[in-house]
């Protein structure tokens, strides 16, 4: 019997990454539905080629478009994630991607879950910001959880089925991006094209700018201390140019584990989706060059200083994570339309996070959707306000 697949975000490097790993054993799957935000041209293509019946277009301008376009095709389109209890009411999915970028991804994770067996997430925003409810609703429906971002992913790897009380330290690496060895005094000269060549990695935008100041590191902390169940004094971040290993995981009994891979999304994704895979995935052999060249150093605050931010980040799930996430998105974008330097993005994403205002939000837990959504929209305003 095929399983049953759902990818949100289908059109992004995730979901293009996801559909060419199900495309090695295409028999043994059924897409049940694609999503994308604006990319008709590409999702109607994918949606034919893996003979998808759903797809979902949330911008609305592109899905009247494609309505139109493609009104005689035997493929229902809608336009919101509001559908999915429609599309799939008491059927149940087998693997479910969300790959959708931004906070608009938390509602349909948290719809999915109880349609599915297995759920894989690489949407950060969600895991930061509404992990406490994600987790409730994993436990109530009996979904197994898997994290999917590289160093996520080799971290749930290494201590799969082992107590979490038996790990002394996480370390997650990071490449550095594009400015690792680049000096900070010229920091101020840097421009978003500089930015968006990161060494290693093909991402979108809005990820690239975030490795290039480090902060993507930040989240993938709170991501890891979400996940794991683990607190911030025990995970670390260790810069790694070349990106082969992802995680080490130091035990308490004196052992210490490390994952290596190519820096490849296809590689954690293939492996997710194991439990379907008959075939096996192409690998590269094990580069002894790279190993016999780590390199893994301690992060240089001072020329990275957002990784401080952990340190003032309370251990349980707060609605400043949300703060956190719009204030950065949204200096992000001021720096992509060139309205401040590379220097000034990180200064003001720290100063922006310690505002009087803005901390009052690390003593209240999210009780729904609906306080992420709202605290978002109520910082955004702040943001814009200050005329940035």
């Amino acid at each position: 019997m095929k399983k049953k697949i759902v990818i949100l975000g289908s059109t992004g490097s995730i979901g293009q990454n996801t559909l060419e790993v199900i495309k090695r054993d295409k028999k043994n799957f059924e897409i049940l539905l694609l999503s994308t935000n604006s990319n008709i041209k590409k999702i109607f293509k994918q949606a034919k080629e893996f003979k998808v019946k759903n797809i979902i277009v949330s911008n609305q301008k592109k899905f009247k478009k494609l309505e139109s376009k493609f009104k005689k095709s035997k493929i229902n389109i809608y336009n919101s994630f509001d559908y999915i209890d429609k599309i799939f009411k008491n059927k149940k999915i087998d693997y479910t991607m969300v790959a959708i970028s931004g906070l608009d991804g938390l509602k349909p994770t948290l719809q999915l879950t109880k349609y599915s067996k297995n759920l894989a997430i690489v949407n950060k925003e969600s895991l930061i910001c509404g992990w406490n409810l994600i987790n409730k609703n994993l436990i109530k429906y009996k979904t197994r959880f898997i994290p999917i971002d590289s160093e996520h992913f080799s971290i749930y790897s290494l201590i799969r089925n082992k107590n979490i009380n038996s790990v002394d330290r996480i370390y997650i690496t990071a490449s550095g991006g594009p400015f690792i060895d680049f000096p900070k005094k010229k920091f101020e000269t840097i421009k978003p094209a500089d930015a968006l060549k990161h060494p290693n990695w093909k991402m979108g935008k809005k990820i690239t700018i975030d490795s290039a100041t480090l902060m993507n590191k930040v989240f993938e902390v709170i991501e890891a201390k979400n996940i794991f169940n683990i607190s911030y004094d025990k995970i670390s971040i260790l810069t790694h140019p070349k990106s082969y290993i992802h995680a080490i995981v130091k035990f308490n009994n004196g052992l210490s584990k490390i994952l290596v891979h190519d820096p490849d999304m296809k590689i954690p994704i293939y492996n997710s989706l194991t439990f379907i895979f008959k075939k096996k995935i192409k690998v590269h052999p094990l580069n002894l060059n790279i190993l016999n060249n780590l390199d893994l150093k301690k992060v240089d605050l001072n020329k990275f200083p957002l990784i401080k931010i952990l340190n003032k980040l309370p251990n349980h799930t707060s609605l400043f994570e949300t703060v956190l996430i719009t204030i950065n998105d949204f200096l992000v974008y001021k720096f992509l339309e060139n309205k401040i330097n590379f220097k000034k993005l990180m200064s003001l994403i720290y100063k922006f996070s310690n505002l009087k205002e803005f901390q009052k939000f690390k003593k209240i837990r999210p009780k729904n959707v609906d306080d992420i959504y709202r605290l978002r929209k109520y910082v955004s305003s702040k943001m814009n306000s200050l005329g940035i």
